[in-house]
């Protein structure tokens, strides 16, 4: 562990320090989080292993579903681990090394930018579905969506090239304490010894544009998708095509709310406890809910998730 000395020694390792202010109840949120964690993985496997056994949700939303299950398990899985050892670990737990640092960041990042875009692509889909019923089967066909899917990776992936580029010319010959539970870019920002203004306004206009892409998009979705439900004369169908639309609006709200906070600024850190509590819910609690969200108001889901316990439950027997 590379600590701070007269002569700017570089930085090779970093130390986590997590929930610093937590010693004493540790182990209660260790198994806290360990309880969050599992449970999501659960959930997003489940929602996939129906999705792909069930030929009846073999539909262009239920695809996006299981790519939206992927990232969950993906976004909760490149910080929960670490975070854990942390908590039992003792103080190596808490170490991480710069390019594992600078991994961890790039993985969050692809993800994150990657559900954005699956987001968007999912509203697609609803808008077709209910403004051109007529037409669904020709705009979004199976071709279309593995189209839609494959951009969505791609991008995200391309996203955080140049943000981690740039972070990795940084110079770190201070502090090597990161005041966060996973290596995100505002607390790394603060420990740097270089210039960062380049880097946060790049932070900033590749948050932006990755932000306001996607949510244009959503936005326009649902302008139509209401616009065409004011037309519907039945009160009854109005509900029956706006349910189909509840979940996705609820994990929009939930993902995008808790993401427009924490990136969307120019300044480094602001109250540091306070954007921990944030990265919390986004990071562990939001892809925990979101299985809860879709199979909950979703009656396909529901119905096929019944369906696969009472296959299992009459094999048992």
């Amino acid at each position: 562990m590379q600590l701070y000395t007269p002569n700017w020694t570089h930085v090779t390792e970093f130390v986590m320090v997590g929930f610093a202010g937590v010693h004493e109840t540790r182990l209660l949120f260790f198994t806290l989080f360990l309880t969050m964690y599992l449970f999501t993985l659960l959930e997003n496997l489940a929602i996939i292993m129906v999705v792909i056994l069930d030929h009846r949700l073999r539909r262009p939303m239920y695809f996006f579903l299981t790519h939206l299950s992927c990232l969950e398990i993906g976004y909760t899985s490149v910080t929960v681990p670490k975070m854990l050892t942390g908590f039992i670990g003792g103080e190596g737990g808490k170490n991480i090394s710069y390019a594992g640092c600078l991994s961890q960041l790039f993985i969050f990042t692809f993800l994150g930018a990657t559900e954005c875009f699956l987001l968007a692509a999912m509203a697609y889909d609803r808008y077709v579905a209910i403004c051109m019923p007529l037409r669904y089967g020709a705009l979004v066909s199976w071709g279309t969506c593995i189209r839609l899917a494959g951009a969505c990776w791609l991008v995200g992936f391309l996203t955080p090239m140049l943000p981690i580029y740039l972070m990795s010319q940084l110079t770190f010959c201070g502090s090597n304490v990161i005041d966060h539970f996973f290596c995100d870019a505002s607390p790394l920002l603060a420990l740097s010894c270089s210039d960062v203004t380049l880097k946060e306004t790049t932070d900033f206009l590749v948050s932006l544009a990755v932000l306001l892409a996607s949510s244009v998009v959503i936005a326009v979705s649902y302008s139509n998708i209401v616009w065409t439900l004011l037309h519907i004369r039945s009160a009854a169908e109005r509900r029956k095509a706006f349910s189909t639309c509840t979940a996705h609006l609820t994990v929009v709200s939930l993902f995008y709310g808790t993401l427009f906070f924490m990136y969307v600024r120019t300044k480094v850190a602001s109250s540091i406890n306070f954007n921990k509590v944030v990265s919390v819910f986004y990071s562990i609690v939001t892809p925990m809910l979101n299985p809860l969200i879709y199979s909950l108001r979703n009656k396909e889901v529901k119905g096929a998730l019944r369906r696969a316990i009472s296959l299992k439950s009459w094999k048992g027997q």
